[in-house]
């Protein structure tokens, strides 16, 4: 019986671990998340230009999912994560190396 109580703490901690990985809760990353839901590509880089601009960082975007955030390359992708039944678009700008 405790190795089950053990087996499943060991779970519990490795879907806690993959959620943060998913989500992109990592060092360097950076997180923004819409209240509105972008379906055009270019609407969806000026929002993400004018987030950025407004937290304090100078961002340009260089096409193919790349932008310069303060003369570094970041490379962007999105999550849908369900909230309360609601999905929600989650940015997630990834260090490129």
């Amino acid at each position: 019986m405790l190795w089950v109580y053990i087996f499943m703490g060991a779970a519990g901690i490795g879907l806690f671990v993959l959620f943060n990985w998913l989500m992109g809760y990592r060092k360097g990353h950076i997180q923004i998340d819409f209240d509105e839901r972008y379906i055009d590509h270019q609407e969806y880089v000026q929002a993400i230009e004018k987030e950025l601009s407004e937290r304090g960082h100078t961002v340009r975007y260089e096409g193919n999912h790349t932008f310069i955030v303060d003369e570094k390359p970041y490379v962007f992708f999105e999550r849908n994560v369900p909230v309360g039944g609601v999905p929600m678009q989650r940015t997630i700008l990834k260090p490129k190396k």
